[in-house]
């Protein structure tokens, strides 16, 4: 018999396309679906059991749980135009954190201009599902799988602070920097927008589970491989500090765990001037190779970077 915890997400996703029925111009594997007229909706839930980390409110719960619904948007390059919330939550819960709850969906919703448009209420065991709604507006979607060997890699912002806030939860360290960042993450929305208005990205992706998973599965549906030089990394300031006090290398925090809401994208290095001249916020932190893997280099060590765990 195999156990669901041994199949793993990716492969369980792999799995599903093998025998559904799909749809859309879009469909499944890539950070939202893509419908008919350029209508962009994507789906995820997050829940008490794995998403509720310590000093987290009710309400930053609901924003996080709007946020990586609205962070997939992004990397697709659509304009929000709608969310939906479905809360399936014990019945011997406070009515006020349940109304904190939709209020920081509210607020993450309006943070990207647009509102809750409709959702569902059920008894259950603490999951909240969020369905987010968008529109193209004209713009080519930036997919997973354009990457082309030469094309450089960038990120829009700094990496590592939500892996910070985590384990100075853990290890109870007061980093208030750090905690925030995990519980606030902030939808790149509008430079995702931007980017996909200038039409040169050749692939993006969301860092919500991570910059060393996002740069791998770049590398996997685009059928290529990355060198990013950790040099280059743009990392948040919280980081050093909590891998110094907590003994876990910086290698880790920057790579192998998630809540990121920065974008990873590649771009051909002859259209770099065109990204200064929109006024984005970018680093270049790499450049896409034939080697089928993502690696971290630095000077003449190598490593491959390998998966996440978050």
């Amino acid at each position: 018999m195999v156990l669901l915890k041994d199949i793993g997400e990716r492969q369980l996703i792999k799995d599903f396309r093998s025998f559904i029925r799909t749809a859309g111009v879009v469909g499944p594997g890539d950070d939202a679906a893509i419908l008919d007229g350029g209508i962009v909706i994507t789906t995820d839930s997050v829940s008490f059991k794995r998403h509720f980390p310590k000093g987290m409110t009710y309400e930053q719960f609901g924003w996080y749980a709007a946020a990586v619904n609205f962070s997939d948007l992004a990397a697709m390059g659509a304009r929000p135009t709608g969310i939906l919330a479905a809360l399936s939550l014990e019945e011997d819960m406070e009515s006020q954190d349940v109304y904190d709850i939709m209020s920081g969906i509210s607020q993450c919703a309006e943070f990207c201009q647009t509102g809750i448009v409709g959702g569902d209420t059920k008894p259950g065991y603490g999951t909240v599902a969020c369905t987010a709604i968008g529109s193209m507006d004209g713009r080519k979607p930036m997919l997973r799988s354009g990457a082309k060997p030469g094309d450089l890699v960038a990120v829009t912002g700094p990496v590592g602070g939500p892996a910070a806030g985590l384990a100075a939860i853990e290890y109870g360290i007061d980093n208030e920097d750090a905690k925030n960042s995990l519980y606030l993450p902030v939808p790149r929305v509008e430079t995702g927008m931007k980017l996909a208005s200038l039409g040169i990205v050749t692939s993006c992706i969301d860092l919500s589970d991570g910059l060393g998973t996002a740069a791998n599965i770049l590398c996997e549906d685009s059928g290529v491989g990355m060198d990013i030089g950790t040099e280059f990394i743009p990392v948040s300031s919280c980081v050093k500090p909590v891998s110094k006090e907590t003994g876990i290398p910086m290698f880790d925090l920057i790579f192998r765990f998630g809540g990121e809401y920065e974008l990873l994208f590649t771009f051909g290095k002859d259209r770099i001037d065109e990204l200064h001249s929109a006024e984005i916020d970018f680093s270049v932190i790499g450049m896409v190779n034939d080697s089928g893997k993502a690696e971290a280099v630095r000077g003449e060590d190598r490593r491959e970077i390998g998966y996440g765990r978050y």
